[in-house]
């Protein structure tokens, strides 16, 4: 009697086992499921921004800059089918991504990041498009929608801090041409000042002589270009401009 008793008590713990360990399936394929949508919903996150550059006559062109946010396994990737990045313009990414992780406070641990840059020249160079980058992988992670009529140049720090950058107003004048209305610059470069050669010559005897004097003169780019100029010192400033519609 005892045996019996032993074997059915036996039985009902297996029971229980069974229905414990079923149900803990179940609940993993469920947070299975749950983290697959999630995934499917970040793979299309695609940021499109206009970024003004110069090309080798010193000349205003338009760019676009493109961030694709997907789940992966944190890497940092460039499409070289529509242009090559030079070493100054991959360094320049490294830091922005570091800038967004840290104003962001997100992981991108499990996050690839795939950056390109849309343009008729075949390679571009230099970190003018620092704080470019560093915005749109913000939005890229964050999920966001930028401000369309909106346009940045500057360098990025590892700081989240905005440097200069040289042909401001070329640039300018290219995100006028690309239909942009507000162009952010970094603090200080919302005025150029530009030096002017004034060259005056004299005939001393067979001998000519001529002199080069360099006048400064001061260009107002906001009133110069028909663009609505603003500085910022840094890229939590600059995201005021851009997430705001």
């Amino acid at each position: 009697m005892k045996s019996e008793m032993f074997f059915v008590f036996l039985a009902v713990i297996v029971m229980l086992m069974m229905i414990f360990f079923s149900a803990n399936i179940k609940q993993a394929k469920t947070e299975i499921t749950l983290s697959n949508e999630t995934v499917k919903t970040r793979a299309k996150n695609i940021i499109k921004l206009p970024v003004p550059a110069v090309d080798e006559e010193g000349k205003g062109v338009a760019t676009t800059l493109i961030v694709e946010a997907m789940p992966g396994e944190g890497r940092v990737l460039t499409d070289i089918n529509h242009i090559l990045f030079f070493t100054d313009t991959q360094n320049s990414i490294q830091i922005a991504k570091a800038v967004a992780e840290n104003i962001t406070k997100i992981n991108t641990s499990e996050i690839d990041l795939v950056y390109q840059i849309d343009t008729n020249a075949s390679a571009i160079g230099g970190p003018s498009a620092g704080a470019a980058l560093a915005v749109a992988t913000i939005a890229a992670i964050e999920n966001r929608t930028l401000n369309p009529k909106v346009g940045i140049t500057g360098t990025i720090n590892p700081d989240g801090t905005i440097g200069e950058v040289g042909a401001v107003e070329e640039k300018a004048k290219a995100s006028k041409e690309a239909g942009l209305e507000i162009f952010l610059v970094p603090e200080g470069q919302g005025v150029e000042t530009t030096y002017v050669p004034k060259r005056e010559c004299r005939q001393i005897g067979p001998v000519m002589y001529c002199t080069t004097e360099y006048t400064t003169k001061e260009v107002d780019i906001s009133k110069d270009v028909n663009i609505t100029v603003r500085e910022v010192s840094n890229i939590e400033e600059a995201l005021k401009y851009f997430f705001s519609q």
